[in-house]
């Protein structure tokens, strides 16, 4: 009798099965009783090594990132891969679509692979559904908080991006800016632009300035292009505009482009800020006023927390980094 077999009887996932085994929350008591119950009448005895063996057994670490245009991801795949190099293990890395979905891919990728644990870059938190008691080896979600799914095999490592939003906004009202306008993603509530959305809405109101998302906020895409579209729209409908603060530096370096494009200058018209400290914004002309983000120990405490998870039975743990705002050319005082 194994585990599969205890999962068949009872009709649940074998991740649910797994959580009742060892005592863990995330379970109905309907649920848990129901698989007790099996577990009694068929003599279950668990093997307090299978985990471990399977995951000896194991043979690769997977690195799942989302979104294809994004910097900040290739400088924390390659610190990654240095890392789990030194260490003599075998890494294999799969880009998906901004929209895509990471935890079907990661059960794809666990059928066709012999993985050991996973690091999620850029996640989409909203999609770490019931489906997720399938994925029964340790991942790190980088860049993204996993906290508030508690899974017990589920880290996390990210800056407090509603923290830092909100600094930003206040950081351009104490520069004079009253008009301001936030670029960037989607609004589904566990995605990173959500938290960074929803520190905007705190920075203004930290300001007295009212927020109108019709007003002051575009949804689009984590992208150069995408940036340049949306800067061209609020140029059109809002003309006493005077800060737009990207929600990304690939996102600032449209928005600045479409400003230039359209006979403006920036910071002398329109101000702009953006979110990750890239070092393509140290090339922008001028050089972009960023929250930075540390790829280097979001990339090192990623690895440290998935092999000690690989390695033993813990709790998820997630770790809340230091980020800096970085102040350099694209923003200027507004006294008018």
């Amino acid at each position: 009798m194994t585990i599969k077999d205890i999962a068949k009887l009872s009709g649940c996932g074998i991740g649910t099965v797994s959580r009742v085994i060892n005592n863990q929350p995330g379970v109905s008591e309907k649920t848990r009783e129901k698989i007790l119950k099996v577990i009694r009448e068929s003599n279950y005895e668990p093997n307090a090594n299978a985990r471990h063996l399977k995951l000896r057994a194991a043979s690769t670490v997977c690195i799942i990132t989302k979104g294809r245009v994004n910097p900040l991801f290739v400088n924390v795949i390659e610190e990654c891969m240095t890392i789990l190099s030194t260490m003599g293990e075998d890494t294999i890395t799969h880009t998906i679509d901004e929209y895509g979905d990471e935890v079907a891919e990661a059960l794809r990728l666990m059928r066709n692979q012999n993985l050991k644990g996973i690091i999620f870059l850029g996640a989409n938190v909203n999609l770490f559904d019931e489906r997720v008691d399938d994925i029964d080896i340790p991942c790190v979600i980088a860049t993204t908080s996993g906290a508030s799914l508690n899974r017990r095999s589920i880290s996390s490592v990210c800056v407090d991006d509603e923290k830092a939003t909100t600094e930003m906004i206040q950081y351009l009202y104490n520069k004079g800016h009253r008009n301001i306008v936030v670029v960037g993603g989607s609004l589904s509530e566990k995605q990173i632009s959500y938290t960074r959305y929803n520190g905007c809405k705190k920075g203004f109101e930290s300001c007295g300035l009212e927020f109108n998302p019709e007003k002051n906020y575009v949804s689009c895409r984590y992208a150069i292009d995408a940036g340049y579209n949306a800067a061209k729209q609020i140029l059109e409908s809002n003309k006493e505009v005077t800060a737009i603060f990207a929600l990304s530096d690939m996102i600032a370096l449209g928005v600045i482009r479409a400003i230039n494009d359209a006979g403006k200058k920036v910071p002398d018209d329109i101000s702009v800020a953006g979110f990750d400290g890239i070092s393509m914004s140290d090339y922008a002309t001028p050089r972009i006023t960023t929250i930075w983000q540390d790829a280097d120990r979001i990339a090192n405490r990623s690895v440290e927390l998935l092999m000690k998870h690989i390695h033993y039975d813990l709790d998820g743990e997630h770790d809340v980094i230091p980020y800096k705002l970085i102040e350099k050319e694209s923003v200027k005082e507004y006294n008018k």
